[in-house]
């Protein structure tokens, strides 16, 4: 499988003289709001296509989007409808992929569309890691279809990305070179909590190194503590390291939000920063730094680096602040409270605490291990005792 640095260059080179193509796949809240953010950019050398199933919902979904972002006078980009791609069905993907030749690829596809899978997980289990099976399900099927369309497309996962990029590169399965959300919900928060206690005014510009798992954005961002464990994170402003209080800003990162759809901004504004980051490098030659969950198949969010300043561009984890092995140990700690004791050969490894509270919780036995080859059973397994007996 060619690597994320391999396939940038190749972009570099495709993409002279034409438009970048950007393909989301699943135009759900997500996708919507990706969309959106997209042609409001006013990129006028950006095509992007959307891929689904439900011709008559997309076809509305993108007129209002065109429209909207047109009356503020935004719009440069042309949409592009694919109404004729079944999840379920990895020919029908890999014939799109074919036909359209996308240079990015977001998958913000749903298993179970319409649910917040956490706000039946946390305020039960505590532990989001539950849904690994479903959060897979269509992610292991574009990318086969990718691999089966011989793309050469980055990949970006919306969905869980901290567990599922890492099982499928443990199965020695193609997979999303960057995941999207997750540790990146939390560094904003982390801005405007330092910018407050050290009184800076311009917060954008705080710049924040961190090396966590998606449990951690969930429990700082509800509660505003770490259960306890220890946080890899730097943060600076100019040339100045900040040493404020972490307790006090991991507290003040507890803000009212909303528990709904609207959620989903924040990942669809972190696709947005990483194609718009994978363009500043490619088509700009510029240096640009991000978080991402699951980047290059390793468990938990780490920063990342796109260097498009020299000949080649490289992308890599960035190990300025915190050394890679230290930075796997704390993402392991991290989302083994998410419930994942483990992700190797192929298989996913619930911890016991979390198969303890799902026999108390749903009255169910979560099965120990879960093989790449059991995804499919395992998903129906949690949409049957799970979902559908919760809502």
């Amino acid at each position: 499988m060619l690597g994320l640095s391999e396939k940038l260059n190749i972009m570099k080179e495709s993409i002279k003289g034409r438009n970048a193509k950007v393909m989301i796949i699943g135009l759900g809240s997500v996708g919507g709001y990706l969309l959106d953010y997209l042609l409001s950019s006013g990129d006028s050398g950006l095509e992007v296509y959307v891929a689904g199933r439900n011709e008559e919902k997309m076809v509305s979904d993108v007129n209002i989007v065109r429209v909207a972002s047109l009356i503020r006078n935004q719009n440069r980009t042309n949409v592009v409808i694919r109404s004729d791609v079944d999840l379920e069905d990895v020919d029908s993907i890999a014939r799109c992929l074919e036909e359209c030749r996308p240079d990015i690829i977001v998958n913000s596809s749903r298993a179970y569309p319409g649910l917040k899978y956490g706000s039946i997980s946390w305020k039960n289990v505590r532990a989001y890691g539950i849904w690994a099976p479903l959060a897979i399900k269509y992610t292991k099927n574009i990318m086969e279809a990718w691999q089966q369309a011989k793309s050469r497309a980055v990949v970006i996962n919306t969905s869980y990305s901290d567990g599922v990029i890492p099982w499928l590169k443990s199965a020695g399965k193609p997979y999303p070179d960057l995941g999207s959300g997750n540790i990146n919900h939390l560094i904003p928060r982390i801005k405007f909590a330092a910018a407050r206690e050290c009184g800076i005014q311009d917060y954008w510009n705080i710049d924040i190194t961190y090396a966590v798992s998606h449990f951690h954005d969930v429990v700082i961002s509800k509660e505003g503590q770490t259960e306890g464990v220890e946080q890899m994170i730097r943060i600076r402003y100019g040339e100045k390291t900040l040493k404020p209080d972490m307790d006090r800003i991991f507290a003040a990162c507890k803000i009212p939000m909303p528990t709904d759809a609207k959620r989903n901004m924040m990942n669809a504004s972190s696709n947005f920063e990483i194609i718009q980051g994978i363009l500043a490098a490619v088509r700009e030659e510029k240096k640009v730094r991000l978080h991402c969950p699951g980047a290059f198949g390793e468990i938990g969010g780490y920063p990342v680096v796109i260097d498009g300043t020299e000949r080649e561009i490289k992308a890599y984890i960035d190990e300025a602040c915190f050394d890679l092995e230290s930075m796997r140990r704390k993402n392991r700690e991290s989302i083994y409270l998410d419930g994942i004791e483990a992700i190797e050969s192929g298989s996913l490894f619930y911890t016991d605490e979390l198969i303890e509270k799902c026999s108390d919780a749903f009255g169910i036995t979560l099965m120990k291990q879960v093989a790449f080859e059991e995804i499919e059973s395992a998903a129906k397994f949690l949409i049957r005792e799970v979902i559908e007996k919760q809502i």
